[in-house]
């Protein structure tokens, strides 16, 4: 699956939002190493903490299917119906990615319908925290 293609299935992703708090539909597209897409948007809840973002709604959905690999993650978002600009991944999400995928984690931002940035999970968290520190 290309960059591209993962980048419009976030987009499509983020009809299933329910943000009636923050206005910001949010929708991510994951891509495991079997080749499996799985697809997550954010899901507000009015004591906030109780808040789901897409990045990980994905995650918890492919590895509740047993999927454990992956290779990159696509995300996508807004105030509108339309890409207004990137929506990079908070921490708590960042973190989570950290858990289970490489530094080299390919992580897609939509700009646009048909426009996207590239970074890698060690550029937007530098000197993470992982399992390893733990053994």
């Amino acid at each position: 699956m290309s960059e591209k293609e993962l980048a419009r299935l976030a987009i499509k992703a983020r009809n299933f939002s329910y943000s009636p708090y923050s206005g910001c539909k949010v929708g991510a597209a994951l891509l495991s190493s079997s080749g499996k897409v799985f697809t997550g948007c954010n899901i507000e809840n009015s004591s906030f903490s109780a808040t789901v973002c897409a990045e990980r709604t994905a995650f918890f959905k492919a590895l509740s299917e047993g999927e454990k690999e992956f290779k990159m993650i696509a995300v996508a978002g807004g105030r509108s119906d339309n890409i207004e600009g990137e929506f990079p991944p908070c921490g708590v999400c960042r973190q989570v990615m950290a858990e289970f995928c490489s530094s080299e984690f390919v992580i897609i931002l939509a700009t646009g319908k048909d426009s996207y940035k590239k970074y890698f999970l060690s550029e937007l968290l530098p000197q993470a925290f992982s399992p390893g520190y733990l053994k």
